[in-house]
């Protein structure tokens, strides 16, 4: 017999603290997980004092939870903020844009907070996944034009870059300068090309690594969704990393995803990755809406001739045998890099380019999900 997750919380909840609070008042607790008969849960303190008087605590929940029918291990790690100058393990605060004095408490890369499945984010009608198998085959760069086309068709859009370890949507989309946060608790994002956008790079200075274990990039991710001002959205865009890891698992734990784009180039190698894509989406019980062919056909500026650099119609017909929606081609042109690089995506211009994503926001307006 199993311990529920919920139940476990639960016997810990009224454990009285130092100050009087209750453990679940206080609000330390991160990352907790049942597995089997094992429990595991973050105590994130101020510091190493704070620790010190919470090993009364420790030892408490400890031995409520090991008395718990089906519960054979609990393993509590306790952590503590560095102190000033001791470098910052926990993110960057988040600073208010274009104000003098001391920044805000709120604190991007904290370890998770728990929460009980799925949460709803207030205003927001359908989350969209855009993901990849690999990286290369232009994800974030489909993400932003899809973005744009979609706010050109009249929906409410909202882009947020999941790619924690390498941002790219502030240059795509020409956004930059830190996002306010007036009262240090929520977030409030930018505009751009009538979409709202929101990404971790815009916390960081261009070119500053993100050196974080997984806990910190899973709570990085929760704060993005639940902390920030999103507002009425009719869609909510979400450009992921590529591969299989840490944020694609925790997104879809953490909020209820609509459902998956997967996007890739036509080459066989491209789409061994899509497969693996699918496959984790199909495991996280999270809908792909359809497959994108991306750098499908170049068209020579010159003469006129088609090519196709990467093969053409792989994507079609591997969505054709795995029975999903095929949702279009988009060509591979130098206007998409000039305009990515310039902050102005193609899509918001004319020509071919716009109209394939122009044709990729109807199909998704008509199918209900955006």
């Amino acid at each position: 017999m199993s311990v529920n997750r919920e139940a476990a919380l639960r016997e810990i909840s009224d454990i009285p603290m130092p100050d009087g609070k209750t453990l679940a008042a206080a609000d330390i607790i991160r990352a907790f997980t049942v597995d089997g008969g094992t429990v595991r849960f973050v105590l994130e303190v101020a510091d190493s004092a704070a620790a010190r008087m919470l090993a009364p605590v420790e030892a408490e929940a400890r031995r409520r939870l090991e008395a718990l029918p089906g519960v054979e291990k609990v393993q509590i790690v306790m952590t503590a903020q560095a102190a000033a100058g001791q470098g910052k393990p926990h993110g960057d605060p988040v600073r208010t844009s274009g104000q003098g004095g001391p920044a805000p408490s709120l604190q991007i890369g904290r370890h998770p907070t728990a929460q009980a499945g799925p949460q709803p984010i207030p205003g927001v009608k359908h989350i969209i996944a855009i993901g990849s198998g690999k990286g290369g085959v232009g994800k974030s760069t489909v993400t932003s034009n899809l973005a744009v086309a979609l706010a050109r068709a009249g929906r409410k859009v909202g882009l947020l870059d999941a790619d924690i370890y390498g941002p790219s949507q502030p240059r795509m989309m020409g956004v930059s300068g830190r996002p306010a946060s007036p009262d240090g608790q929520r977030i409030e994002p930018l505009q751009a090309h009538g979409v709202t956008v929101m990404s971790i790079g815009l916390m960081l200075k261009e070119g500053e690594a993100v050196v974080w274990r997984g806990p910190m990039l899973m709570g990085a991710l929760q704060q993005l969704l639940q902390q920030v001002n999103w507002g009425e959205l009719d869609v909510l865009l979400i450009d992921l990393p590529p591969g299989t890891g840490d944020v694609q698992l925790s997104l879809c734990q953490k909020a209820p995803v609509t459902g998956a784009i997967i996007v890739s180039t036509p080459q066989d190698v491209a789409l061994i990755d899509a497969r693996r894509a699918i496959d984790m989406f199909n495991k996280l019980k999270t809908p792909v809406l359809g497959l994108v062919e991306n750098m499908s056909s170049y068209i020579c500026p010159n003469c006129g001739h088609e090519a196709h650099l990467f093969g053409h119609g792989g994507v079609a017909a591997e969505a054709a045998e795995l029975d999903l929606p095929f949702l279009g081609e988009l060509p591979l042109q130098l206007e998409v890099r000039l305009a990515g690089d310039s902050g102005r995506p193609a899509a918001l211009g004319e020509g071919i380019v716009a109209d394939a994503y122009a044709r990729l926001a109807d199909r998704l307006i008509k199918g209900g999900i955006a």
